[in-house]
């Protein structure tokens, strides 16, 4: 008996241990200042709104935070807290700087919570500063309130790649909540559509365009070097309206000569 016992208590403080060290890997919020630094810390950040530790959704929370290691995520519990983000209930809330968005995943509403489909929120709702295209992306991408994409089309592998990724990246703060950018890799072959929206093959590579998915018009940044001034004088010219007048211009054009 007294054997029994001695294994019990093993495991116990075993479990107990287990759940300390997945809690503790995840900061716990006291505080606005506190939940304002955290979301301020990367391009895309997760806060788990539980009441308590025994939650719906709350285990979930945790195993799909621990497989999107690449998302930092917090917990709060505090009303305070809450109430600066109008929660009013148990909540997984995303946020993400690119378009100023706060995603939230009202838990009561959701009956059958798992980790896979948690997983497939953050991947879905995970657009960044530039976000590459894919079938998981496109869905954030088109949710979103931001309706035009400046579009980088680059052949992965290829020497400008990883370049031309950076570079647009750090141009993309400065079109916050205006423009998306997004990032098309031409050897993909699911992305022979977009490709070929714009007139392209992935020998044309890399070219620059814009997609307004609000009109449904392309276009496209003529060919030559992709610098930073460049593009963002085509960014320019899309916010200030002269690119629409260029193009409907060219199109009447068009129309006039047939």
């Amino acid at each position: 008996m007294c054997l029994f016992l001695l294994f019990s208590l093993l495991a116990t403080c075993c479990f107990a241990e287990d759940k300390v060290s997945t809690d503790s890997a995840l900061p716990r919020l006291a505080n606005v200042a506190a939940a304002e630094a955290f979301i301020d810390s990367a391009e895309v950040v997760i806060i788990g709104f539980f009441k308590t530790d025994e939650g719906h959704g709350y285990k979930e929370f945790l195993a799909a935070v621990e497989e999107m290691k690449t998302l930092p995520a917090a917990l709060c519990s505090v009303k305070e807290v809450w109430a600066n983000y109008s929660i009013e209930s148990d909540t997984i809330a995303l946020f993400r700087k690119a378009d100023k968005h706060q995603e939230n995943l009202l838990l009561e509403k959701i009956k059958k919570l798992d980790t896979d489909g948690l997983v497939r929120f953050f991947t879905i709702n995970n657009i960044r500063y530039i976000t590459e295209y894919n079938q998981a992306s496109a869905v954030g991408l088109f949710q979103s309130e931001v309706k035009v994409h400046l579009l980088l089309f680059a052949n992965r592998g290829s020497a400008d790649y990883k370049p031309l990724q950076e570079k647009l990246a750090a141009l993309a703060p400065h079109y916050t909540g205006k423009m998306l950018f997004v990032l098309i890799n031409g050897k993909v072959k699911s992305n022979e559509r977009a490709l070929g929206y714009f007139n392209l093959k992935p020998g044309d590579l890399p070219r620059v365009g814009i997609y307004d998915a609000d009109s449904d018009k392309t276009f496209l940044l003529p060919e030559g070097e992709i610098s930073t001034e460049r593009v963002q004088n085509f960014c320019d010219s899309f916010i200030s309206g002269e690119l629409q007048k260029e193009k409907e211009s060219e199109e009447n054009k068009k129309k006039s000569e047939l």
